[in-house]
């Protein structure tokens, strides 16, 4: 960020504030990188940089998403369908649409969100996208797990951490991992190799310094440690 500005560089400088900006919101740091989510917001508009307009609003719609507010981040995920629609550009588009499936899931619309990550997934094989494709696979076994529909999202899950080791991306895959453990809880797997599973997990979300990841470790171990809780 500090060569680009000194360079006068500002197309630099803006790819390199969003990767600033994306890395401490991966790690749960938001008030560290609030601002400059705000800030490249600002001078994409400024400027007409469609990609980095969708890029800060689907960062920012991401941390309202995980602090509850989905209403606001189902908001700035379609704005930012709409901008990344009439910028062409469909990278942007695809995450975004990621986005909007995500919390309508969350809201109960299982099946509009399939329906819009199998939009997105068509652009990712289009483009190559291998990563974007992964995360796909990842929301989509979100999705079906939200739904209850456990068999089909542990084969969903089971995907997308292929597509992650494939390509090497830790992050990917142990959120993938993630997804598996709860879904095979879900469907009657012992409850002392779930639970040994979770703490590898919340150890390597600790080591990786994913705060949110982590979080949702902690509470489903939490409810896999009551008797009930798997079969309830």
């Amino acid at each position: 960020v500090e060569l680009a500005r000194r360079g006068g560089d500002r197309l630099a400088h803006g790819y390199a504030l969003a990767g600033l900006a994306e890395t401490g919101r991966i790690q749960g740091d938001y008030a560290a990188v609030a601002a400059l989510h705000e800030e490249l917001l600002e001078q994409g508009r400024a400027h007409g940089e469609a990609r980095h307009m969708v890029w800060a609003m689907t960062g920012i719609a991401q941390m309202h998403r995980n602090r509850g507010d989905h209403v606001k981040a189902l908001e700035l995920f379609e704005e930012s369908v709409r901008i990344s629609t009439d910028a062409d550009d469909a990278r942007g588009r695809a995450w975004s649409l990621r986005g909007v499936a995500d919390v309508l899931s969350l809201r109960g619309e299982p099946d509009r969100a399939l329906e819009l990550l199998s939009e997105a997934e068509v652009v990712c094989r289009a483009m190559n996208l291998a990563s974007a494709l992964a995360y796909n696979h990842k929301m989509r076994g979100n999705v079906l797990y939200r739904a209850g529909r456990y068999a089909q999202a542990e084969e969903t899950y089971g995907v997308a951490l292929a597509g992650f080791d494939a390509m090497r991306e830790p992050r990917g895959s142990a959120l993938s991992r993630l997804g598996l453990v709860k879904s095979r809880a879900r469907l009657g797997r012992d409850r002392e190799a779930t639970l040994a599973e979770l703490a590898e997990l919340e150890a390597d979300f600790g080591r990786m310094g994913l705060r949110h990841a982590r979080e949702t470790v902690v509470a489903f171990r939490a409810e896999t440690a009551a008797p009930a809780a798997v079969s309830a």
